[in-house]
């Protein structure tokens, strides 16, 4: 019989504090050291944000407070930035640095940018939210792809008809 753990934590995020919440089948956490596994089926919800994994270690300060996510074993996600954008996707492994905002994406990753219509695909991704820039590798013998999906242009002879018959108008 499996045993559902709900890990309440709260954090604060500049000025107002939100919630964390995280479900898994087990639970291990060492208070002076700081080191919280999570294991099993587990999902993290924070506003807007999801993330699902097999293996989850929270880091946390002096204060209690998580400097670290290392999400691992088929992990997906779903990520709003303080400006809007949506991402979601997979990897492997995804390293969270929440004070910096910084996501670390390894391994068989797939990121789409949501409200922009890209994709990356490659074996290390870095999500900058704060500069709202991304980086990307490829694995040895793989290159990075990047997918932009373009909204179909009228070729010119198009244009120009629709010009004329304007005129004629």
């Amino acid at each position: 019989m499996k045993i559902l753990i709900v890990l309440s934590v709260f954090l604060t995020v500049s000025l107002f504090s939100q919630e964390l919440k995280i479900k898994a089948d087990q639970f291990d956490g060492d208070e002076k050291s700081g080191i919280s596994v999570f294991e099993g089926n587990v999902n993290i919800v924070r506003k807007n944000d999801e993330l699902n994994a097999s293996k989850v270690t929270v880091y946390t300060d002096s204060a209690h407070q998580p400097k670290k996510y290392i999400a691992v074993g088929n992990v997906s996600f779903h990520i709003e930035t303080k400006e809007g954008a949506l991402y979601e996707g997979v990897a492997q492994k995804v390293i969270y640095m929440p004070n910096v905002k910084e996501y670390h994406f390894f391994t068989n990753v797939h990121l789409k940018q949501l409200d922009e219509k890209k994709e990356i695909i490659g074996d290390e991704v870095v999500l900058k939210t704060i500069e709202g820039k991304a980086y990307a590798k490829g694995a040895k013998k793989e290159p990075v792809i990047m997918i932009f999906k373009i909204e179909k242009e009228e070729d010119n002879s198009s244009k120009d008809k629709k010009a004329q018959e304007k005129q004629e108008k």
